[in-house]
């Protein structure tokens, strides 16, 4: 059987950069309210669509059609993040509405994210540095959500927003180069290689 015949079938263009500028731009809208620009209803619910629409539309929308493609790591990650999304949208809905949600069942869940993240975090260190970087920095917004869960403290407000806008440049960095360095034939946009080798499989 030849190569081309084990190799998986691809059924759509890489969908990738799709998901990552869908999250740029669900961070820029969250990075006004988590700066405390503004907290207005009227921003909240402006925030709420866009992360609902793009945030998790866009993520879910690529992570679908990675799974298609027989990518289970980038598919898993997409869609399971595009559900996150669509929680941002009910929290930003909710409180633009005077509801606070329940913050044990939140602490609950960015516990849960933490430990998923982390553990996706060690595995794109296979595929890139980029991506890699990418993961630790939500790795550290989650680390620093809990922190504040935690103790009440809302000192790290403000380093969990530059977390938000750091993450948003950093996924159009990597969209751009996918999108853009194969089209030009140059490196305009930094890829690295991987952190990480994978083990050799044992000769029997």
């Amino acid at each position: 059987m030849s190569s081309s015949q084990n190799a998986p079938s691809i059924i759509f263009a890489e969908p990738t950069p799709l998901g990552l500028i869908g999250l740029a731009v669900g961070c820029a809208a969250l990075a006004p309210v988590a700066l405390g620009v503004t907290l207005t209803p009227a921003a909240l619910r402006t925030a709420a669509m866009i992360c609902l629409l793009f945030g998790g539309g866009c993520q879910f929308l690529a992570g679908v059609m990675s799974l298609a493609n027989k990518n289970l790591y980038g598919g898993t990650l997409f869609t399971a993040f595009a559900f996150n999304w669509g929680m941002n949208w009910w929290l930003l809905n909710a409180m633009a509405g005077g509801l606070m949600p329940d913050h044990a069942v939140l602490l609950s869940v960015d516990l849960c994210f933490f430990l998923v993240f982390a553990a996706m975090t060690y595995g794109f260190g296979f595929f890139s540095g980029l991506l890699f970087f990418f993961l630790l920095v939500i790795d550290l917004m989650y680390a620093l959500k809990i922190i504040a869960g935690f103790t009440g403290t809302f000192a790290l407000a403000l380093p969990i927003a530059a977390l938000t806008i750091l993450l948003g440049l950093t996924a159009l960095w990597i969209a751009f180069a996918l999108l853009l360095n194969p089209v030009t034939g140059r490196r305009l946009f930094w890829f690295p290689g991987p952190v990480f080798k994978a083990a050799l499989p044992e000769v029997k």
